[in-house]
């Protein structure tokens, strides 16, 4: 499974304009791609910082996608104005406990381990993090997004409102830390999102 992600930079004045647009016009033009297998879509409208993710059985209809998906992206990049990133994964951790509910946010951390640890720090990861999440409060899901060949990948982990989300903070990253830590992986970045579209339809990968 892989994916491909387009983080938007939003204005803050123009997310929920930008919601509306990827509900009511990308979305349903994805899904009905071959190969197609979901998306979501995370917004803090705080920063306008919005990130959404189309999955793809493989990496052959991911590529095969890129031309139609082309001017979608930029069609959506000019009604919420802002700059435009795009980054392509393979999907190598999903695990839910539910499907989200209205109201769930997701906090991402982004992460870089030298490429040749990867597959070391995939297994803790699998190992560690995975359970202790599975034990905290109001989780929901979570996931992992992976670049083998830089070492780069993006951990999402979902809660059923931003309560659990807030109350969840000192314990995540004390667990954060410990991991970082053990597996020499640099954190990168972080945010923390509504998640508005959840139609991620990806199958259990622990």
């Amino acid at each position: 499974m892989y994916a491909r992600t387009t983080t938007v930079s939003a204005d803050p004045a123009r997310v929920d304009d930008g919601i509306a647009h990827v509900r009511d016009r990308v979305m349903p033009a994805v899904l009905d791609m071959d190969g197609c297998v979901g998306l979501s879509m995370l917004a803090d409208r705080g920063s306008g910082r919005c990130i959404v993710t189309a999955a793809w059985e493989d990496e052959a209809a991911m590529r095969a996608s890129a031309g139609a998906v082309g001017p979608m992206r930029e069609q959506a990049r000019e009604v919420m104005g802002g700059a435009m990133e795009v980054h392509e994964w393979e999907f190598a951790v999903m695990h839910r406990r539910h499907e989200a509910p209205d109201g769930a946010c997701t906090r991402v951390i982004w992460s870089r381990a030298d490429p040749g640890h990867v597959d070391r720090v995939l297994d803790a990861y699998r190992m560690t993090l995975v359970p202790q999440l599975e034990e905290m409060s109001g989780f929901c899901s979570v996931s992992l997004l992976l670049d083998r060949g830089s070492g780069r990948a993006a951990s999402a982990v979902t809660f059923d409102t931003r309560e659990a989300m807030e109350g969840s903070r000192d314990d995540a990253m004390r667990m954060r830390d410990t991991f970082v830590s053990a597996m020499e992986v640099t954190i990168t970045d972080m945010g923390e999102f509504d998640l508005v579209l959840a139609h991620l339809r990806v199958p259990e990968m622990v």
